[in-house]
């Protein structure tokens, strides 16, 4: 399994666009044929601070969903929201195996 650990810092002004717009981005990315979970998790005391976790069945998974137009549409939109540059970690995930 192939993840990824998305760190994001929204404008505060933005928290809301932000949602709604990744909120597209998640329905479409969980019905690539490779995507195993994507999921999007807001910070409890810092709501500008979210985390994107992406787990793919292997890394060619991955990297097809960043040729997506759903993702492509995401990155764009959402690009001049970012308080920094997001930040992803990739992991080899391995529990639960899929």
């Amino acid at each position: 399994m192939y993840t990824t650990l998305v760190n994001v810092n929204v404008k505060t002004e933005h928290i809301d666009n932000f949602i709604a717009a990744t909120q597209l981005n998640h329905e479409a990315s969980v019905q690539e044929p490779g995507n195993l979970r994507f999921d999007i998790l807001q910070m409890a005391d810092t709501p500008n601070r979210f985390i994107l976790y992406e787990a793919y069945r292997n890394a060619d998974a991955a990297a097809a969903h960043k040729e997506t137009a759903h993702y492509l549409t995401w990155r764009e939109t959402v690009a001049d929201w970012m308080a920094s540059p997001r930040e992803g970690v990739h992991y080899v995930g391995l529990f639960p195996e899929y």
